[in-house]
């Protein structure tokens, strides 16, 4: 029988902390050759590893399992070496791309820092993967990859050799026996009854966690551990997507565990629906992140990169919503092949997913469409679209090539549409419909933000901005960054000079392009009572985030919205 090879790779960047990595690679060369079974076994080594070489080792040696030693950051990556020796980040999803190109690689090892994102990104095509689902310090991480090798070396399968890991660490008094964590491929999951023997479920069940990402609140990494150090607060501008590993993302139980559950179930449909900047994209790019991990493709398109000319023609549109699946999957463009034939533009699209992509790909996929809203002013366009997405939807009922296909699908408007209610995507599946944050996620910001409120200054702000996440955070980031005390926050706030001036006067301007919405708020802005207006009013201000409900009534959203309107109203 051919020895298995084993291709060890090491990266220590000049830009990061000096690593025992030779001491490792030596220990599991000297257990191996110690071992019954040390015939069986080819090491080679890699060392200051950089992308080019990795693929090149992998394309050299074809190992049976590869070992990683060196600097892990989460989310971002695992932490190779740029061509001037500084620390050059590589993604789960380009790991996954990698090994899934390499059916002979039965087990990848990662001995990085927070790599259990790594780790579930390349199961789906590895049988075995194991990753740290937290900073491990030197000493721990060459204990278990001595004990791993050594009981390899003897023979035994790897998810006894995990366990050795494990009691290396703890047989040298070392605290991080739950570090290691075990992953195994969904498919050899369910044949074999194998489970992880880590306290996190194995891949093959749903679990209702988000994708991994960086601890919960900033800190800094244990000495002498493979995470990069990190000073105790990395403050980020509140703007936009907040990142996978930012922990300045704060979840909204039960929403992201109902997301997390539904999206990866056959054929499922999850809308997604708030005003603008509480958050709609944050938590799509965080459900699509735990479909991948659990094995799926997933798609991310915003209806924002198209232009008015695709949007006026449904040929062209639906051309571009091909096109744009296509290359975010990797695809070899075929739609000339399919394009042509098939009456009807509706069918033609259908037909180009239904023989192309679904049969394509061997995963099943999520499709991720944000900001629908560019599609609801072209009536034309949206009626025969939605109607297709319903139809998709409806089809995973029992078709088996459609159930392939789940959908999240996120908007800020109401859908004025005239869509049929048997040809609309917006009343099935399951509705998000995302809150404010309440008190408890309030002070869990205002905590990581590393900020020391009193109960009153709590009160203050909460007054001002409510629970919207963005004007939250922004409050935040700047009295974090000391450019602000509470105090000039709360005077300046509702003046146009102040921290929010563009997103107060972006509401005005949508306010006054509507007499009637106009007319209603200036009724709600000047009551300290829960004011009725008219119902269609009522839910168009709801909808823009201005007001909230209070019964049939409305109030403004938050104090800041009071005080800016009163005075421009």
């Amino acid at each position: 029988m051919a020895a298995k090879t084993i291709l060890i790779l090491t990266a220590n960047p000049s830009d990061t902390s000096r690593l025992r990595l030779d001491e490792e690679v030596r220990e599991i060369q000297e257990g191996l050759n110690l071992s019954a079974e040390r015939d069986s076994f080819n090491v080679v080594s890699q060392w200051a590893t950089r992308p080019d070489d990795l693929r090149r080792a992998m394309l050299k040696y074809q190992p049976e399992i590869v070992h990683f030693s060196g600097h892990g950051a989460g989310a971002k990556g695992l932490l190779l070496e740029s061509d001037i020796g500084e620390a050059k980040p590589v993604s789960g999803l380009a790991l996954s791309r990698l090994f899934g190109l390499f059916p002979n690689v039965k087990c990848v090892l990662f001995n990085a820092c927070y790599s259990q994102v790594q780790a579930e990104a390349v199961v789906k095509h590895v049988d075995y993967v194991v990753g740290m689902t937290d900073a491990i310090g030197d000493r721990a991480a060459i204990e278990f990859a001595v004990g791993f090798y050594d009981a390899l070396g003897y023979g035994h399968p790897v998810p006894f050799a995990y366990k050795v890991g494990l009691s290396a660490i703890a047989l040298e008094g070392i605290d991080e026996v739950s570090t290691p964590v075990l992953k195994v491929r969904k498919e050899l999951a369910e044949t074999s009854n194998e489970r992880p023997a880590a306290p996190e479920p194995t891949v093959s069940a749903p679990i209702k966690e988000p994708a991994p990402s960086a601890p919960p609140a900033p800190k800094s990494p244990p000495a002498g551990s493979r995470a990069v150090a990190q000073p105790s607060v990395m403050l980020e501008e509140p703007e936009g997507l907040v990142p996978l590993d930012s922990p300045f993302y704060v979840e909204r139980h039960p929403i992201e565990a109902d997301c997390y559950e539904t999206v990866v179930r056959p054929g499922s449909l999850i809308r997604i629906k708030a005003p603008r900047q509480l958050g709609k994209t944050s938590l799509l790019v965080r459900t699509l992140a735990h479909a991948q991990s659990q094995g799926f493709e997933t798609v991310r398109l915003s209806f924002q990169t198209s232009d008015n000319a695709t949007l006026d023609n449904l040929d062209e549109f639906l051309q571009w919503f091909c096109c744009s699946v296509t290359e975010e999957l990797d695809l070899e463009d075929r739609l000339a092949d399919y394009w042509k034939g098939a009456r009807g533009i509706v069918r033609r699209c259908q037909r180009y997913f239904e023989k192309y992509l679904l049969k394509e790909l061997d995963q099943p996929i999520v499709l991720g469409l944000d900001e629908v809203d560019q599609v609801f002013e072209h009536p034309e366009i949206a009626t025969d679209f939605f109607g297709m997405l319903r139809v998709w939807h409806e089809e995973g009922k029992t078709n088996p090539l459609w159930r392939k296909l789940n959908l999240v699908i996120v908007h800020s408007k109401e859908v004025y549409v005239p869509l049929s209610i048997n040809r609309s995507p917006f009343n099935v599946g399951l509705p998000i419909e995302l809150r404010e944050l309440n008190t408890e996620e309030i002070e869990t910001l205002i905590t990581r933000h590393q900020l020391d409120f009193g109960a009153h200054q709590k009160q203050q702000l909460i007054d001002l901005v409510g629970g919207h996440p963005y004007l939250m955070r922004a409050a935040l980031y700047q009295l974090a960054r000391g450019r602000i005390s509470l105090t000039q926050l709360m005077e300046q706030a509702p003046t146009e000079g102040g921290l929010y001036s563009d997103h107060l006067r972006r509401h005005l301007l949508n306010l006054e392009a509507d007499p009637d919405l106009l007319g209603a708020f200036k009724q709600v802005i000047p009551s300290y009572q829960p004011v009725q207006i008219g119902s269609t009013e009522a839910f168009k201000l709801h909808s823009m985030g201005l007001v909230k409900y209070d019964g049939n009534a409305v109030v403004p959203l938050c104090g800041l919205y009071r005080q800016y309107f009163q005075s421009r109203l």
